[in-house]
């Protein structure tokens, strides 16, 4: 057998979805879209958490950009707490940049560049989009680790639930997906 009849250790293009017990305050309720996974640590954009107060094309006076008559309405979300101030863009396939686009999947990319913002403020750029500010990451060994805890969930990720679901849904929706009913869920123990 050689190592492309194993299947892969990573989980790139796949999604986190927070455990209805995680104790970390900034990823409580949180999907996060892991966009890279390897033995050097992963890197992903979570996807239902709205940056408030901030909409997208707000954008483009912070950026000097006139806008395009109509700005497509693109989700800005709080990507993660590392870097707040840098965006990220998950997309559609039918956009790249050269050297600054990642394929993560056939139907998901991700572009940290400027430009792919300039270009849907203008008009252009991918069909589906959701803007992220900020991102999260894991060390070596760190979200294998966070897996082993049950910190984390894992749901096959979709067009469906990263484009084209509410964000306030899509925590409940991933864990529909894997069977948990979030009905049945209560924040507050009972006693008997």
């Amino acid at each position: 057998m050689n190592d492309t009849d194993k299947a892969s250790p990573f989980f790139d293009g796949t999604l986190l979805v927070a455990s209805p017990g995680m104790v970390d305050p900034r990823f409580a309720g949180a999907v996060i879209f892991l966009c890279t996974h390897s033995d050097r640590g992963a890197m992903g954009l979570v996807i239902n958490k709205p940056a408030a107060g901030v909409a997208f094309e707000d954008l483009a006076e912070q950026m000097d950009v006139e806008p395009a008559p109509s700005v497509p309405e693109i989700p800005v979300m709080i990507g993660g707490p590392v870097e707040r101030s840098r965006g990220f863009v998950l997309h559609s396939p039918d956009y790249a940049l050269d050297c600054n686009t990642l394929n993560v999947n056939d139907w998901c990319s991700m572009t940290g560049h400027f430009a792919v913002l300039r270009e849907l403020m203008g008009g252009a750029g991918p069909e589906q989009a959701v803007l992220a500010l900020g991102y999260s990451n894991w060390g070596p060994g760190q979200l294998e680790s966070e897996l082993r805890d049950s910190s984390w969930l894992m749901v096959d990720a979709s067009p469906k639930l990263v484009f084209e679901t509410a964000p306030d849904d899509v925590w409940e929706k991933c864990l529909s997906a894997i069977g948990i009913d979030p009905a049945m869920l209560h924040s507050v123990a009972g006693s008997a």
